[in-house]
């Protein structure tokens, strides 16, 4: 019993602690922010668009797209038009966009990707992977053009809430600050990949082709990540081998989960894909280890190992209870679980701005009970969710989100 009591408390001490050490690291780093004038444009880029269902936004999202502030005979939209409806692609006809018509019998982002890919006939030196929701700074394509003249070809730009109107949108929106402190900037801060988020993605043109071709199933951007931390790929391809480079200025707008019922099909998604792949590749993991690749390490084992936030805080929550309740303890004092609450408070309070603290914070508390008990109640209902695609409709147009300015 003493075994397993340590056990019940070292793991999720590693991984508070592994948080906290991102969290850390992030912090003292600071944000990084080019002060220098932006190069002229002179690099091709295609924004690639995946749009299942989305009829309500694919035509706003297009016309923000062709408003960029970036040469027009530089970059090409494309929507990869999935389960759109007729006048939906006509309308879009009229605008520069290209559409590319697609229809799977089971749909999933990589297909799309793929299908789309393999129709164009221009050759570009960037792809952008925007969702049909995302809204690109209007700088976007002249930062990423800066920051390919810098060497960076594999980029994670920053994505932020395009609204923050509802309790559970309040709560996502803090997720996507906390995740982008500890694992993006963090995550570069320490020397390693900053993880992807699945959008607001740019890659060499070439690299992303090959990656995505070898992408058949959903939860692609775990795939995506640990194929780009493994390097083999940079070798075939001829090309300098590229870590992930988190772009912190280079934003990307994201409608974010703003009802319980949306909440549960997203995090479904991602729990599935975490824990699948994690089975899939732990051959190569092992491999990565052997050879003391810990770019991929980090991005393979201890993400995908990582048990979500609110999970664990939940955990941490819930065994101080239990020891006050029956007042007794084998090994580890009371205290000791107490301290690691506070810690991982610390990890996910550090990242917040001060601004969310003054109009958002209670309500984002109060919402966090239930999406607690969604997410527990997920782990017995995840059978199948790995390999079927889980679309989450989106109906904002605009970004209302006065927290904007305080995260730039």
């Amino acid at each position: 019993m003493t075994v397993i009591e340590v056990m019940l408390f070292v793991v999720p001490a590693f991984w508070v602690l592994y948080n906290l050490k991102f969290c850390l690291a992030a912090t003292i780093a600071g944000k990084k922010k080019s002060n220098t004038p932006y190069p002229e444009a002179s690099r091709r880029f295609v924004i690639l668009v995946p749009a299942y269902k989305e009829d309500g936004i694919i035509l706003s999202t297009v016309q923000a797209h062709e408003a960029l502030h970036y040469p027009r005979e530089l970059y090409d939209i494309v929507v990869i038009a999935d389960s759109l409806q007729p006048a939906t692609i006509q309308t879009l006809q009229a605008t520069s966009a290209i559409i590319v018509t697609v229809q799977f019998e089971k749909s999933t982002k990589a297909k799309a990707l793929n299908a789309a890919m393999n129709q164009l006939e221009k050759q570009y030196d960037g792809a952008v992977i925007s969702d049909a929701d995302n809204l690109l700074d209007p700088d976007f394509l002249l930062k990423m053009n800066q920051a390919f003249g810098e060497g960076h070809e594999v980029i994670q730009a920053r994505r932020v809430a395009k609204n923050i109107d509802t309790p559970f949108a309040i709560l996502d929106t803090a997720n996507e600050i906390i995740s982008n402190h500890i694992y993006r900037r963090g995550s570069n801060a320490m020397g390693l990949s900053s993880s992807v988020i699945g959008s607001g993605m740019v890659f060499n043109y070439r690299l992303i082709k090959e990656i995505f071709s070898r992408i058949d199933g959903t939860g692609e951007d775990k795939i995506l990540q640990m194929m780009i931390a493994e390097h083999k790929i940079f070798t075939e391809l001829g090309l300098p081998v590229q870590s992930i480079f988190y772009m912190e200025d280079a934003l990307v707008f994201d409608e974010k989960i703003d009802n319980p019922a949306a909440f549960a099909r997203q995090r479904k998604r991602w729990l599935a894909a975490q824990y699948s792949y994690l089975w899939e590749y732990r051959k190569n993991g092992w491999e990565a280890l052997k050879k003391g690749n810990f770019d991929y390490l980090n991005l393979f084992l201890c993400h995908n190992l990582m048990p979500p936030r609110m999970l664990l805080l939940a955990y941490l929550t819930l065994v101080p209870v239990i020891y006050l309740i029956f007042g007794a303890y084998l090994f580890i004092p009371y205290w000791y679980w107490l301290i690691l609450w506070g810690l991982n408070a610390i990890s996910l309070l550090l990242p917040i701005p001060r601004q969310f603290f003054h109009r958002y914070f209670v309500q984002a508390i109060i919402s966090l009970p239930r999406a607690i008990g969604i997410m527990v109640g997920l782990l017995f209902r995840l059978k199948g969710a790995g390999t079927a695609f889980i679309h989450t409709s989106h109906h904002k147009t605009a970004v209302n989100n006065p927290l904007v300015d305080a995260e730039r």
